[in-house]
């Protein structure tokens, strides 16, 4: 049986997640999917990092404490030096869970390009890179022959991306609109039962839905970010930041959103991209007054959604979850699935 060695590059929530699946269900995982994994590498702000080629315990690595001590105490270092790792380490598929600028793509579209370069698959669950540099790091993986995958950057394990690709054969893809920030949504929906902005915002934070400092969710950068990510690789937009004009919900009020649900309607933060007659394609993000009967007004809570609207069927709409640890770490697992398939087509289809 197949084994791939990864590299976890950045131990957060997401990675180590993905390394407690590896160690609680290693076994079931490799039966079901016809191959194992091995982790031989993990970089960590607080840990530093570990390199291990017969592979790591990750028992004694999810147990590790920084409070207590380092990877430097058990053989490795005490700094995460992820340059080194990334071009380094004996491992096939790097996956890229670090916290990244999301103006710049740094340090995640670094580390993508330095693994590519180094001969190594990638996975991330990252926005940044794939927004801001996903052309010319796709173009990077082509010409080394290598996979460079990122289910998890829009809907985390919700596989929206695989899904146009798979699923559309045939089909005119003609534009998409979708709820892609569950904490804007969130907000929304407790404006809409009467509580401020200040107020909602609050409860979203105390619930781990939003973060101390919320304006990527409120103001709509996350979400054109991720309207981009779309745009450009199912629609080859070709598009730049810029050209996804962006609003966020700080101006709605509760009366707003009452006022619209007397009226049948309901507020949403829609980020939304269309192909012109002309082939070019427009995209943004902005609050949408929707009919109660559209498709993404009954997306509540956390959930994100989107519709694609294709030419012979229509709209189709896939939604889940978009944001958790659990899910974003089945993220990267998808997508090493998606390269284990590519690599043994026969094997996918049994």
């Amino acid at each position: 049986m197949t084994t791939y060695d990864i590299a976890l590059i950045g131990f957060g929530g997401v990675n180590r997640t993905l390394a407690e699946l590896i160690a609680t269900r290693g076994e079931k995982l490799s039966s079901e999917l016809g191959f194992g994994l091995r982790v031989v590498a993990i970089t960590d702000l607080r840990l530093g990092s570990l390199i291990r080629q017969e592979g790591i315990d990750l028992d004694l690595v999810l147990r590790l404490d920084p409070a207590d001590g380092t990877f430097e105490d058990h053989g490795g270092s005490a700094q995460p030096d992820n340059d080194r790792v990334i071009r380094t380490c004996p491992a096939d598929i790097i996956c890229e869970a670090t916290f990244t600028n999301p103006a710049t793509g740094e340090p995640a579209a670094s580390h993508v390009r330095w693994a590519l370069e180094a001969g190594k698959n990638v996975c991330t669950t990252n926005k940044g890179p794939v927004a801001l540099h996903g052309a010319e790091l796709s173009g990077l993986a082509r010409q080394h022959g290598l996979h460079f995958e990122f289910e998890g950057a829009v809907m985390s394990g919700t596989p929206v991306i695989r899904f146009a690709r798979q699923l559309f054969p045939g089909l005119a893809l003609n534009g998409f609109e979708g709820i892609l920030n569950g904490t804007s949504n969130y907000v929304l929906g407790r404006m809409e039962e009467g509580l401020s902005f200040d107020e909602s915002v609050r409860e979203a934070q105390m619930l781990g839905y939003a973060e101390a400092d919320p304006t990527a969710d409120i103001d709509g950068y996350d979400v054109q970010l991720k309207v981009l990510i779309l745009a450009n690789e199912l629609l080859g937009a070709g598009l730049a930041l810029a050209d996804v004009q962006r609003q966020g919900i700080s101006a709605l009020t509760p009366e707003d959103l009452i006022k619209a649900r007397r009226e049948g309607l309901r507020w949403k933060l829609v980020g939304s991209a269309r192909r012109n007659p002309d082939g070019s394609v427009m995209a943004s993000v902005a609050p949408a007054a929707l009919p109660l009967d559209h498709g993404l007004a009954g997306v509540s809570g956390a959930s994100n959604a989107v519709s694609f609207n294709t030419d012979l069927l229509g709209p189709v709409t896939v939604s889940g979850p978009g944001a958790g640890r659990m899910e974003t770490a089945y993220a990267l697992l998808s997508d090493i699935i998606a390269m284990h398939g590519a690599r043994n087509p026969v094997a996918a289809d049994a």
